[in-house]
């Protein structure tokens, strides 16, 4: 059996898409006769807690923590949820920042390259050099971000001559939010000579994307390989109601948000009436007050309900009982290579999705691909509007429907599969 050691930041009890990925390979790898190890910091400073997640992790894995030194405990000296959200790459329009928030920004941008994680560099290389020199390790594999994680592969991978595979969930430098950091010119090219030494330097690259896989193709010769993330068997759960639920879950920030969307929903309330008394709006996650407000101005706040961040449970219930799942991504150039990890588990639900997003969005061509829904521009309204209105008489008529599409390449397993056939190749 080979064995790889998984550097990774986000672990249970950690919340959001960046925890499943890597808790669901070390499940199913065994399978494929790899034996995963993890290292996780011991004392870490999440964003997001979901403690349902700890009971997924496989009792026989083995799991080495050590100490992390993390800022971002100070700067909630300052402002919690400011540090929180900073953390969390979510940073808000320049013109809606204070002062406080536009010097956090700065300060985390300039002193912290490439990340407020890069204090873990240092003692994680010294203790997993010991670790590496004592056990017989096949690969190591590090997934970012935070991508400070690379730089302790690219260091460990010097001093050892181990394989290492760099896993990346998101792109570095050509992520939408790494131009909102207020960098510097010497910041920007340190982020880039970063980024150059690992793409030039690990064994394998791994990506999530079509998109990230041909920019980092153009950044170097080491082979790059795309897994997606996916789901997992979901329980099959009967719902009927006669509520029709348009349903997000995630963030949901103003330039996320689609205010043709909202438009056409208003629309639609305000000509069918049997739309307007059956209709309600679902928000799980961080939802901006941009949004809320919207929302409300064109007269729909009393079909709003704003459930919060809920747990991954939640959420798996919150898709399956859905008439309409919203996929929602900001129209840029940026975003056409962004595939939400919760995309796979609305595949998984069978439920119609609605996708508005960017032109040439991966994720939306995806959705068309699968036959799980159907995707729009910003500029769709029409559309957009007709689509609703045909799935909310579909409903009336047959009830809540499971769609026929077929995803099983992108069941974890499936994946787990691919990730371990190059374990096998490196």
């Amino acid at each position: 059996m080979k064995k790889a050691l998984i550097v990774t930041y986000y672990w249970p009890p950690a919340g959001g898409p960046g925890v499943q990925r890597w808790l669901k390979f070390v499940t199913y790898l065994r399978e494929f006769n790899i034996e995963p190890v993890v290292y996780i910091p011991e004392n870490p400073s999440y964003p997001l807690a979901d403690e349902s997640l700890v009971a997924e992790v496989p009792q026989e894995l083995q799991i080495i923590k050590q100490p992390i030194f993390e800022p971002y405990r100070f700067a909630e000296i300052f402002s919690k949820a400011d540090s929180k959200t900073i953390s969390s790459g979510i940073i808000a329009k320049e013109q809606e920042q204070s002062a406080l928030q536009k010097l956090m920004i700065y300060i985390r941008g300039n002193f912290f390259i490439p990340d407020a994680r890069k204090f873990w560099i240092k003692p994680s290389v010294a203790f997993l050099n010991s670790i590496l020199g004592k056990e017989d390790f096949d690969v190591l594999i590090t997934t970012g971000p935070p991508h400070s994680l690379h730089l302790i592969g690219l260091e460990l991978q010097k001093q050892t001559g181990v394989k290492w595979i760099a896993d990346f969930r998101d792109p570095w430098t050509e992520i939408g939010y790494h131009k909102k950091l207020k960098l510097t010119k010497a910041s920007r090219q340190k982020h880039l000579n970063l980024e150059h030494d690992v793409l030039n330097k690990a064994d394998l690259l791994i990506t999530t994307s079509q998109t990230t896989k041909a920019e980092f193709e153009s950044k170097t010769n080491r082979p790059v390989h795309v897994i997606t993330n996916g789901f997992d068997q979901l329980p099959e759960v009967s719902y009927t109601s006669e509520d029709f639920e348009i349903s997000h879950i995630g963030s949901l920030l103003a330039g996320r948000s689609p205010e043709v969307l909202w438009k056409a929903i208003a629309e639609i309330a305000k000509e069918n009436s049997d739309f307007r008394n059956k209709l309600k709006i679902r928000l799980a996650g961080k939802i901006s007050s941009e949004v809320k407000r919207t929302i409300e101005d064109l007269g729909l706040q009393e079909h709003l309900q704003i459930e919060g961040y809920v747990t991954h449970k939640e959420a798996l219930r919150m898709q399956n009982q859905a008439s309409i799942l919203l996929l929602l991504e900001i129209d840029s150039m940026e975003t056409r290579g962004i595939i939400p990890g919760k995309v796979f588990e609305y595949f998984a639900s069978k439920r119609p999705i609605l996708a508005i997003g960017p032109k040439n969005w991966e994720a939306g061509n995806m959705v068309r691909d699968t036959q799980s829904g159907n995707y729009f521009l910003f500029s769709d309204k029409i559309e957009i509007k007709s689509w609703i209105l045909d799935q909310f008489k579909r409903q009336q008529t047959y009830g809540l429907e499971k769609l026929n599409s077929d995803i099983s390449k992108f069941h974890r397993r499936e994946l787990t599969r691919d990730l371990a056939d190059l374990i096998e190749r490196i």
